[in-house]
C-alpha cells in the first residue's frame, strides 16, 4: 500500500507555484469624490444647490403617488409638472455653475425614472380606474414604467444630439400624461391606447424635434393653437399631442427618402 503523504517532485511544486494566485498588498479604503475638480466651498454648495432640483423631484413624485390616492388628482398631476419643471432646472444649473458630474447625471436618471417611469402611471391609473378596466388600464400604466426605464437607459449609454430626441423624452410624455388629468373630463376608452401609444413612442427610434427646432415652425402657424385653445381646450389639446407624436414618423420618412443625415438617431 502507497504511503497517504507522497512527497512532491520539484517539477511539480514549479508548476503549483506558477498557478497560486499572487496576494494583493491591502489597499486603504477610500471615498470617490462626488464633485469632480477643486472641492471648494462655494462649489459643493453650488454642487448640493444643482442636486437639490433632483432631489425636489423625487419628493414631488413620491407626494404624488401619495396625494393620488388620497383622491385628489388634480393636485398629484400639478406635482407631476412641478417635478418636471424641476427636471428643466438641475442640469442647467449644473452647467452654469461649473458643478456637472457623472454623479449628477445618474440621480437625474433615477430621479427620472421615479417621477416620470413610476409616480406618473401610478396617477394616471388613481385618474382612470373607476372609468376605464382596470386590467387594461393596469397593463397600459405599467407598459409606461417599462418603456420609461428602457428610454432612459438609452439615452444615458447613447450619443447626444443637441437638436432631436431619439423616441419621445419621458418628460415629455409625462408632461403630456399630467395635463390629461388636468384638462381631460370626460375620458373615453381610446385613452388606454393613447397611454399604450405614449409609452411606445418612448422607445422608438423616431427623430423628435427639441424645443429649439420649434423657431423653424412659419411664424403663421404660432397663433393657431392660441386661438384653438380659446375655442377648446380639450380638442387643441388633443391635436397638439397627436400632431407631435407623428412627426416624428413623418420625419424618419423623409429623411428615408431624400437621403439627408441630420438626423442622428433613426431606427
Amino acid at each position: 500500500m502507497e504511503p497517504i503523504g507522497r512527497e512532491i517532485s520539484p517539477a511539480m511544486e514549479r508548476e503549483l507555484e506558477q498557478l497560486r494566485v499572487p496576494e494583493e498588498p491591502e489597499q486603504t479604503p477610500h471615498t470617490i469624490p462626488l464633485l469632480p475638480g477643486e472641492p471648494t466651498l462655494k462649489r459643493k454648495f453650488l454642487f448640493c444647490l444643482a442636486n437639490s432640483c433632483t432631489v425636489i423631484s423625487i419628493l414631488l413624485g413620491f407626494s404624488a403617488v401619495l396625494v393620488a390616492f388620497q383622491g385628489h388628482v388634480e393636485i398629484a398631476a400639478g406635482m407631476l409638472l412641478g417635478c418636471i419643471l424641476m427636471d428643466t432646472l438641475d442640469g442647467p444649473f449644473a452647467r452654469k455653475f461649473n458643478v456637472v458630474s457623472p454623479f449628477g447625471a445618474q440621480m437625474d436618471s433615477l430621479a427620472d425614472m421615479c417621477s416620470f417611469g413610476i409616480a406618473t402611471p401610478m396617477v394616471v391609473f388613481q385618474w382612470l380606474h373607476g372609468d376605464l378596466p382596470s386590467w387594461a388600464l393596469g397593463g397600459a400604466c405599467a407598459l409606461v414604467g417599462v418603456c420609461a426605464a428602457i428610454r432612459l437607459a438609452r439615452f444615458n449609454v447613447s450619443p447626444k444630439d443637441g437638436r432631436f430626441f431619439s423616441g419621445v423624452p419621458t418628460t415629455l410624455a409625462a408632461g403630456v400624461l399630467a395635463l390629461s388629468a388636468l384638462l381631460l373630463s370626460d375620458p373615453h376608452l381610446a385613452v388606454i391606447g393613447g397611454i399604450a401609444l405614449l409609452a411606445l413612442a418612448m422607445v422608438t427610434g423616431f427623430p423628435y424635434a427639441k424645443l429649439g427646432q420649434l423657431r423653424r415652425i412659419p411664424p403663421w402657424i404660432w397663433p393657431l393653437p392660441a386661438v384653438g385653445l380659446l375655442l377648446d381646450v380639450q380638442i387643441t389639446f388633443l391635436v397638439l399631442v397627436i400632431a407631435y407624436l407623428v412627426s416624428g414618423p413623418l420625419l424618419w420618412i423623409y429623411h428615408r427618402q431624400t437621403g439627408g443625415n441630420d438626423v442622428a438617431a433613426l431606427p
